[in-house]
């Protein structure tokens, strides 16, 4: 199969040199990748964090065409890169790992008197006494893949709850899976992300697997929807 995988974070810039982003480094879609390629699949990987990758061993040498790497640092990039690839067509499958921002940045203000004021700049200065930032949403990128980007293979998709019981999990986690239009979703919470995921779909059923069986795990369902490959 030709595996398009997204890893790592988004970075949300408040001005030129300051940024908000998340705990995540690509570790879990990086693992996906380097084990597809490992399978014989051809890969091509979008990550924020390329160094990830390049320190899992490999089976066979990464190199092109079959094994792409293209590095992203923000929500932009990330949208862009997805943007050419997808719509460019030749992918059989999706694994949209990435763990990206929800809100970006539209300004940063000062409040005083009741009064904001925008004090948006190439750098904020650093001698307000405080500091307020408006934020937007940001679209979900996982929601233009089979719409505005038209895509008709195999669409996995990953959920990050916190809190919540495991049938809670399911719950939500099949919600999302329908509402993007994805074939399976990997779903796990903040507290239990680096031990298991809850992989699957209503339809086709639902496994909890450990960290360590998620790569091929999805993998082999992900064959199993594309009969030959």
């Amino acid at each position: 199969m030709n595996i398009l995988v997204t890893a790592g974070n988004t970075q949300t810039p408040v001005d030129d040199v300051r940024c908000i982003t998340n705990i995540f480094t690509g570790r879990t879609g990086g693992g996906i990748a380097a084990r597809a390629f490992d399978r014989g699949h051809a890969v091509t990987l979008l990550t924020s964090h390329p160094a990830v990758v390049d320190a899992i061993p490999a089976a066979r040498p990464r190199t092109e065409p079959d094994w792409r790497v293209k590095p992203y640092r923000t929500f932009d990039d990330l949208e862009r890169l997805m943007a050419a690839e997808v719509s460019g067509g030749g992918f059989d499958a999706i694994v949209h790992a990435a763990a990206v921002s929800d809100y970006r940045v539209a300004g940063a203000f000062t409040f005083a008197d009741g009064t904001f004021e925008n004090v948006t700049a190439g750098k904020v200065k650093s001698s307000h006494p405080e500091l307020w930032l408006k934020l937007t949403p940001t679209p979900k990128l996982v929601d233009r893949v089979r719409t505005s980007w038209g895509f008709n293979g195999v669409l996995v998709k990953f959920k990050l709850e916190v809190g919540l019981t495991d049938n809670e999990l399911l719950t939500v986690a099949e919600a999302a899976r329908v509402h993007s239009g994805a074939d399976l979703i990997s779903a796990n919470t903040l507290e239990g992300m680096h031990e298991w995921a809850l992989v699957g779909s209503a339809p086709l059923g639902f496994a909890r697997v450990t960290r360590a069986e998620l790569a091929d795990h999805l993998l082999d369902r992900i064959a199993a929807l594309r009969p030959g490959a």
